[in-house]
């Protein structure tokens, strides 16, 4: 019993981390899109 609490433990706190990691990989390929529209914008300008 011990063991499947400290599985699904570890389990659990891996499974949160990826999500935020997720999370802000997201964010940071919405950042360099928005930069490469705004430089595109100028360019064209």
């Amino acid at each position: 019993m011990r063991t499947i609490l400290i599985t699904s433990t570890i389990a659990a706190a891996l499974l949160l981390t990826a999500c935020n990691t997720m999370s802000g990989a997201g964010k940071d390929v919405s950042s360099v899109g928005k930069a490469t529209t705004k430089a595109a914008d100028k360019a064209k300008n």
